[in-house]
């Protein structure tokens, strides 16, 4: 791979395209599947034991909860059963594991449209920077 695409595919979703391009990609999405919702899942940025997930993007059924988000998620990233996994809502939330994704998306999708979700480890969250 390229160094400038290696580069690339390192840093946040959000840094990657422009505003107008990341709410395009979104009206495109949601005009084709209105009953999904555009969900982008990256890794925390200090976060050392979990792996990267194999892909950034997700298209999530409205009526899904964050608990079964939360398992599918930990499926693609084969944690163990005892691993710790926390997911944070738009940088700022850890969601109830009972509400449903339309929920967390009416209260916290960003305004380019998609709803971004970082995933981390317990030591992670409140670590000193």
């Amino acid at each position: 791979m390229p160094p400038f695409q290696q580069s690339q595919e390192l840093k946040p979703f959000k840094q990657r395209k422009c505003p107008a391009t990341r709410a395009h990609e979104v009206c495109s999405i949601r005009s084709r599947f209105p009953n999904k919702l555009p969900v982008i899942v990256e890794r925390y940025a200090r976060e050392k034991t979990l792996p990267l997930l194999d892909k950034t993007k997700f298209l999530v059924p409205q009526e899904m909860t964050m608990g079964q988000f939360v398992t599918l998620l930990r499926n693609r990233i084969e944690l163990q059963a005892s691993q710790a996994f926390y997911l944070l809502v738009a940088g700022r939330t850890l969601a109830s594991l009972s509400v449903t994704m339309a929920e967390v998306y009416a209260c916290h999708r960003d305004p380019d449209g998609f709803l971004y979700i970082t995933y981390a480890s317990q030591e992670t969250f409140g670590a000193p920077h």
